[in-house]
């Protein structure tokens, strides 16, 4: 099994990947000191290309205490330049491989995230728009409330508080940072097919009873709606 060497701090779409010393001495056959040693040799060469950012473990409960233990991370032009300062055995040369894949990985998916993201922004407008302009809707802010409930439950399965707790991130994160690329796409379908109900003159429980799958006709729309979009 293939082991993972690029990391982010968090699901946020907007992480910065890194890697870290240990996963650097781990798969290029040094010890950690070595890599330490490294990093802090070349520490200006390093800091070049971005802050060179260290946190501190705690020791492990059952240990004889000691200091905090420093943990390096090293973003993608850092890690690079550091292995070029390795030994090119082939191990290294095999790891940095690896490690040039799966930086190349990492932010394509963040990327990709990020376009679906905006592209939803888009979407959010015009429905926020077509409530606003829509005479079977009221335009009380409880309304957008209701919509936007309707919306992360119909296509996620639920709230945005759960979705939140789910993440394990702040009440005043926005959720649809940490959501992947199948829940951005799922959330941004759904959001236009109640655009297009709202224009079709339906109130809120008739687009409720459309999204629940209640009934031969709704189900039937719901249907249509699903083929235009796709």
């Amino acid at each position: 099994m293939k082991s993972n060497v690029v990391f982010t701090e968090s699901l946020n779409l907007y992480d910065e990947p890194f890697t870290t010393a240990e996963t650097i001495a781990e798969h290029s056959g040094n010890d950690l000191r070595t890599i330490t040693n490294r990093i802090n040799q070349y520490k200006k060469d390093l800091e070049e290309f971005g802050v060179l950012h260290v946190n501190r473990a705690k020791p492990m409960k059952g240990s004889k205490g000691g200091r905090p233990k420093k943990i390096y991370q090293l973003n993608e032009e850092q890690a690079t330049l550091l292995i070029t300062y390795l030994d090119n055995t082939p191990q290294v040369r095999k790891f940095k491989k690896e490690l040039v894949r799966q930086f190349y990985a990492m932010k394509t998916e963040l990327l990709q995230r990020q376009l679906i993201r905006i592209s939803g922004k888009v979407g959010r407008r015009e429905m926020t728009d077509a409530i606003k302009e829509s005479s079977a809707i009221g335009g009380e802010w409880y309304v957008y409330s209701n919509f936007t409930k309707l919306l992360y439950k119909t296509a996620l399965g639920f709230d945005v508080s759960k979705l939140r707790e789910a993440r394990g991130v702040d009440k005043k994160a926005t959720p649809l940072n940490f959501l992947n690329k199948v829940e951005l796409d799922a959330l941004n379908k759904r959001q236009n097919q109640i655009t297009t109900l709202i224009d079709l003159g339906m109130d809120y429980q008739m687009i409720k009873d459309v999204l629940s799958n209640q009934g031969i006709v709704y189900q039937t729309t719901l249907k249509i709606l699903e083929k235009a979009g796709s």
